[in-house]
């Protein structure tokens, strides 16, 4: 028995000497990684494609000029992102505060780490939760019933005798680097002193809930120490604004759409509206979170697309197409309309549909990618500027600017693209683009994430 165990070690002992000892090696990583496919994305191959309107305004503006750019390799979401999607964040938020609002009231049940002898796992406000305890939404427990309270109307605020969900308490924190900040020449890093300049300063954004419940953002000036100094904070109500369909089209009853659409499961495959671009980009960080958390090879963050890697999606390979399916007509060759849009005045039904459809409800474009016209626009992570493009490097290109807190509103636009359903066919087109405020909320302006591309 021993001679046997001999024999089978000895190949191991030739392979583990095919590396001399106390030469450069590495650390083992042979090279032969291959990146998983994202669920419910695609990929968008890496290439070159011009970047710009391919027709003059519909309005009478002055269009930016078309630039010849490259995007490296990606992944996107084939659709955008659904209600029953953005439910999952919804929930998520929610089912987190009931469990740290047990978990402070010492019910160690809903905790993992309250017993660590580390003091900080063991603090209720930042232990680790138990998400596999059953939380008590039922429970005729008086004491959780207590505790609970605070997550539903109550006295005036009710629709109803039933419980109802508050949505102003389903409050996100999520953290960002400022890398508009560390790019500034005076905050470099010394590598020489191993320090930061005595005199760099970073302006960053932070966010409190007042006395009040009220959430406050406020912009501060920091001294520059260490890389940490560089992060930003935000706490952002997550639930969708579902008022936004009255308010933004009066005098026509949208009351059922308003009341129903992000909760009613009829509407569970339609694409979420009613978001606004701070809540768009909270959704993306919990994504990213909610991945790493379930998976030991950690990912590429999941984040909105650049108005370039949006707009050469969009063209599915093909460098001067207008639309998105390849043609120069928002009809087919029968006739057909090939996206959810608005086709003349007060006819909004010629396509199949009067205001949002299910999403895919039209064949996708060359690279697979659905709705990249029409249904509803789509929030890119671009700040908007008429002349961007030429600004722009043409590696990747992206004209960003992180408004903070204090700016003013004119820097706070975000580049939206793709149209929707009560835009005419111009809106449509791959190269157009307008903006809307990333603190505002539209019932046709929507999202999908990417995820940048682990390779060549």
């Amino acid at each position: 028995m021993k001679q046997k165990l001999i024999i089978f070690a000895l190949p191991f002992l030739f392979f583990a000497c095919n590396k001399p000892a106390g030469e450069l090696v590495g650390m083992g990583v042979n090279g032969s990684f291959v990146e998983a496919v994202p669920y419910g994305m695609v990929f968008v191959k890496k290439g070159t494609f011009l970047m710009g309107p391919n027709d003059q305004s519909a309005i009478g503006g002055i269009n930016d000029k078309s630039v010849n750019v490259t995007v490296d390799a990606f992944w996107m979401d084939e659709t955008e992102v659904t209600n029953d999607e953005y439910k999952q964040f919804v929930t998520w938020v929610r089912d987190s505060i009931a469990l740290r609002a047990l978990v402070m009231a010492g019910m160690e049940d809903y905790c993992l780490t309250c017993n660590s002898e580390d003091p900080y796992l063991a603090d209720p406000e930042f232990a680790h939760l138990n998400w596999k305890a059953k939380i008590p939404w039922d429970t005729d427990d008086e004491e959780v019933r207590d505790i609970l309270s605070f997550m539903y109307y109550s006295g005036e605020d009710g629709l109803s005798p039933t419980k109802e969900m508050n949505p102003s308490v389903l409050q996100y924190r999520y953290e960002w680097l400022n890398y508009d900040q560390a790019a500034l020449p005076e905050n470099k890093y010394d590598v020489n002193t191993g320090a930061y300049s005595p005199n760099a300063t970073v302006r960053v954004d932070t966010s409190y809930v007042d006395e009040t419940g009220v959430i406050r953002h406020e912009t501060i000036t920091r001294k520059l120490v260490s890389r940490r100094d560089f992060v930003s904070s935000r706490i952002v109500n997550v639930y969708p604004d579902t008022m936004t369909w009255v308010r933004d089209f009066q005098y026509a009853y949208n009351d059922p759409r308003m009341k129903m659409y992000f909760s009613h499961q009829g509407y569970a495959q339609y694409p979420v509206v009613g978001v606004t671009w701070d809540q768009a980009q909270a959704f993306c960080h919990w994504r990213t979170d909610y991945y790493n958390a379930s998976n030991k090879v950690k990912a590429q963050d999941y984040r909105l697309p650049t108005e370039a890697e949006w707009e050469y999606a969009a063209r599915g390979g093909r460098r001067l197409s207008l639309y998105p399916w390849g043609g120069n007509y928002v009809r087919d060759n029968r006739g057909c309309y090939m996206a959810n849009f608005k086709p003349m005045q007060g006819n909004y039904t010629d396509d199949t549909g009067s205001t949002t459809m299910k999403v895919g409800s039209y064949m996708p474009n060359d690279f697979g990618l659905y709705d990249m016209a029409g249904n509803v626009a789509e929030w890119t992570s671009s700040a908007y500027s008429v002349s961007s493009n030429t600004l722009v490097y043409d590696m990747n290109p992206n004209f960003q600017y992180d408004a903070k807190n204090s700016d003013s509103d004119v820097l706070k636009r975000k580049v939206v693209k793709g149209g929707s359903w009560k835009d005419i066919a111009y809106y449509l087109q791959c190269g157009t683009k307008t903006y809307e405020y990333q603190y505002e909320c539209r019932p046709y302006i929507g999202f999908r994430c990417v995820r940048s591309f682990n390779g060549d």
